[in-house]
């Protein structure tokens, strides 16, 4: 059966949410860059990072709704419907985020944040080969110029070799985790808050990646500096809770296809922010593959006109 375009966005407003949560999403990557150069291991930083994150969503649900339990708990969700959640928290809090910190130990974060904003990539093929969703000429060729920028990238930016490689592996496997989180997001269409799934799913992942880092004995530098934590709160609730609670907001208005088609935003704001504030470079070869996978996702995404 084939689906349904996605709902047109909802005016200007939407169009503003997702540049304030790409943009959120950009500077993530940055403080996570100075936290993961300041000692904290990778997995105990995600994890504490969506602890922190899961507990401001409570309280902004909390803030927003007069039944708070009510919200929480919805009655019309089904055990079926709870599994759901329990795996997007899996995949877009645990892996996506998890394999992402893992890969920014060992690679700079305009490379992670390119490697990460692939899924929409990802998204495409998988809807179109399981969902049975149609590829257009357009989208087709949005999706060859994507792979394109991708293998671009890769050979003009990337080092292939040791660690850095391990990293940039880390990164793709990230941004399908991520793909993964959408497109259930999208066929579920949870009976849910906005803000409340983004407090389960950020909890349950959060719990799932401190289980790792116990199991892997990570710890908390003793000598943390005090700037650090202010990196941290940055991290868990501006570049978390909120990028996060914006991101589902902007799925439930414009729908999880298009919304994705603006995700390569956010490696734009990365290059810019990485550049202005940790001095990182890009090579010209791998700005020009983001570019087009930029592009790619762009004509992905675009939902022809019903005639």
């Amino acid at each position: 059966m084939r689906l349904t375009p996605s709902r047109p966005p909802a005016g200007a407003s939407y169009y503003l949410i997702l540049v304030c949560a790409t943009f959120l999403m950009a500077s993530s990557f940055i403080a996570g860059k100075v936290l993961l150069a300041l000692g904290v291991p990778a997995f105990l930083l995600v994890g504490a990072r969506f602890v922190v994150a899961a507990g401001a969503a409570a309280a902004t649900l909390y803030a927003t709704t007069d039944g708070f339990r009510a919200a929480l708990f919805p009655r019309r969700l089904e055990a079926v419907d709870w599994l759901t959640v329990a795996a997007i928290g899996a995949l877009q809090t645990s892996m996506a985020m998890g394999l992402l910190f893992w890969a920014m130990e060992t690679i700079a974060p305009p490379t992670a944040a390119i490697l990460l904003f692939t899924n929409p990539l990802w998204v495409a093929l998988v809807g179109h080969a399981l969902l049975g969703e149609r590829l257009s000429g357009l989208r087709l060729a949005g999706l060859a110029l994507g792979i394109a920028g991708v293998a671009l990238a890769l050979g003009g930016g990337f080092t292939l070799s040791g660690e850095a490689l391990k990293g940039e592996a880390l990164g793709l496997f990230a941004g399908m985790s991520w793909a993964g989180a959408t497109l259930l997001n999208k066929r579920a269409r949870l009976p849910m808050e906005t803000w409340a799934l983004t407090t389960w799913q950020m909890g349950i992942g959060a719990f799932a990646l401190l289980a790792v880092a116990f199991a892997r004995g990570e710890r908390w530098p003793a000598d943390f500096p005090l700037s650090g934590w202010g990196w941290f709160a940055f991290l868990a609730i501006p570049g978390s809770t909120a990028s996060f609670g914006l991101w589902f907001l902007a799925l439930t208005k414009g729908g999880a296809t298009r919304s994705s088609g603006y995700l390569f935003l956010a490696p734009l704001f990365t290059v810019a922010l990485s550049a202005l504030m940790l001095g990182s470079h890009i090579a010209p070869a791998q700005l020009l593959g983001g570019a087009l996978i930029g592009a790619g996702v762009f004509m992905i995404n675009r939902v022809p006109k019903e005639g």
